[in-house]
């Protein structure tokens, strides 16, 4: 038996050549080991579609858990904050006599509302929720707020199809590329802002649990943010220049100016479009963007203290 003249040899006493051993590689050295923590950010749930697939199933199952109507509460809650914002400030304060068709205005803005208002809250409880889990394992934090969003997101998906069906019934309501485009790009920035702040309100919310509270309170907001209940025009009039500018350019603005372009300008006579429609798109996406990097970035910052906050 020879000894391969390219492996390293030593000389022992009496003159016999062993092969040299060569050193093993401990696990911390391995490429296929990674230190807990160690990942690539938001693209992480993506090497964990399993579980990303159990918190969606989890998420989704449990919310009517022992519930007698089910989803059905999925279309009963908005339809009784539709009928009280329709009435109180459409027949009351009479906002229908400045807007044409204000049932279909109003709803369109109303299910975006709600995804926002629901998912943002879900993603904020989304780490202390789960503070059992985080404690005992180690699994890409990421998973939960982006699980949170997409719940959210799947509850949302009927009052969008109820949407569509009355859209169709109000008039001739058609199909376009153009307004599949405008409804993919709305939901795109809704979602990234959603997250962005689920991400940074959630992680804050294991060391501060003020941030609830918070977001609590802005989330009170919301439907007040947004041209929902009232037209963008109205709001023009009364603030400065400036304002109205930071107003337009809002991510969740720009999601329900571009569903009300959608499901009901191609239907009334006279829309309310805003002016620069395509700027303040570009300007929501820009601001989805960060808040979502910025969310990542505190997220990441701070999750090596969650477990032991928690």
């Amino acid at each position: 038996m020879t000894l391969d003249d390219t492996q390293p040899v030593r000389v022992v006493q009496g003159g016999e050549r062993r092969a040299a051993s060569r050193p093993k590689l401990s696990p911390l050295d391995d490429a296929r080991y990674r230190a807990p923590g160690d990942s690539r950010w938001l693209l992480d749930t993506f090497r964990y579609p399993h579980l990303l697939a159990m918190l969606l199933k989890k998420g989704t199952s449990t919310r009517y858990y022992g519930s007698v109507m089910g989803w059905g509460w999925s279309y009963v809650k908005p339809a009784m904050q539709f009928f009280m914002y329709f009435f109180i400030m459409g027949v009351v304060l009479g906002l229908t006599r400045g807007l044409e068709l204000f049932p279909l205005y109003l709803l369109s803005g109303i299910v975006l509302i709600n995804f926002y208002s629901e998912a943002t809250r879900a993603a904020t409880n989304s780490i202390t929720g789960n503070a059992a889990l985080i404690k005992k394992i180690y699994l890409p934090r990421e998973l939960f707020p982006v699980s949170s969003v997409g719940s959210a997101f799947i509850h949302f998906l009927p009052q969008l199809v109820v949407l569509l069906a009355v859209s169709m019934m109000y008039g001739n309501f058609a199909f376009s590329w153009l307004a599949i485009v405008k409804v993919i790009v709305a939901l795109a920035i809704l979602l990234a802002f959603t997250l962005g702040l689920g991400l940074l309100f959630g992680a804050l919310n294991v060391a501060y649990r003020d941030a609830k509270n918070i977001i609590d309170v802005f989330l009170m907001f919301a439907v007040w943010m947004s041209p929902v209940i009232y037209s963008h025009e109205m709001l023009r009039n009364v603030v400065p220049a400036w304002v109205y500018q930071v107003y337009m350019v809002n991510p969740v603005t720009v999601a329900v100016e571009l569903f009300h372009e959608v499901f009901w300008a191609p239907i009334v006579s006279e829309p309310q479009i805003p002016d620069f429609a395509l700027t303040n798109t570009i300007g929501g996406v820009g601001i989805a963007l960060g808040t979502l990097l910025l969310g990542q970035v505190v997220f990441r910052k701070l999750e090596g203290d969650f477990a032991q906050n928690l």
